[in-house]
């Protein structure tokens, strides 16, 4: 069993870094350990509408330094830098092709299941959370589920000793239709969401702040 303690010290040791040292780079064994604590996280009915697109090509990097404001002192020091994306509505249609193939080749679900769960789904973006007919609630809807991968890896990434920075400073839909025109993915499918550099602190934080525990947590 994991140390309670060694867990509590990470979030300690985990900030919002705010220079990277270029000479360190993360190990390929690291990073993908990094990766697949996304890869492995949960979701709204375990739909993983997410997709992470590792940026390393340098002009790319240099694009998003321009655009991005919250990037601009990180995007090309840091050892990796992550571009994380959620599925577009229509890809998260229960009429369109997406929900009921994942749910047969990644889910591996009985025919019937797979018609029961859209039909829950369907109730569910109709009804329960009225997104469906609202392509923005939606997409946050989406992006609510990336969080959850992103909160995933930046953990994952303090306790094995690597630095990170959620990044949300940016033109969203500037951001979004550059990276798409230059290839990183399709617009008609995916949509960015969030970013996140990676990689070794340069200088040492600040202290780390925090409400008490009895001011942030209720007990009813």
């Amino acid at each position: 069993m994991l140390d309670k303690q060694a867990i509590l010290d990470a979030y300690q040791f985990r900030h919002a870094c705010k220079a990277y040292d270029p000479a360190r780079k993360i190990s390929d064994d690291d990073f993908r350990f990094i990766l697949e604590t996304g890869r492995l996280s949960p979701s709204s009915f375990g739909l993983e509408p997410w997709r992470f697109v590792v940026v390393q090509e340098p002009q790319t990097r240099a694009l998003i330094r321009d655009m991005a404001w919250g990037a601009r002192e990180k995007v090309m020091e840091c050892s990796h830098f992550v571009v994380i994306l959620a599925r577009q509505p229509a890809m998260l249609s229960p009429d369109g092709d997406y929900l009921p193939r994942f749910m047969r080749e990644v889910q591996h679900l009985p025919e019937e299941v797979v018609q029961m769960r859209l039909r829950f789904f369907r109730n569910f973006s109709e009804k329960d959370f009225e997104l469906a007919g609202h392509p923005r609630a939606f997409y946050d809807w989406a992006c609510k589920q990336t969080y959850i991968a992103l909160g995933n890896m930046l953990t994952a990434a303090a306790m094995i000793g690597v630095d990170s920075t959620a990044i949300e400073g940016f033109p969203l839909e500037a951001m979004n239709s550059a990276l798409a025109g230059r290839g990183l993915y399709d617009p008609a499918q995916f949509k960015l969401s969030v970013m996140a550099a990676f990689g070794y602190r340069l200088n040492a934080p600040q202290p780390k702040t925090r409400q008490r525990l009895q001011d942030v947590v209720q007990w009813a």
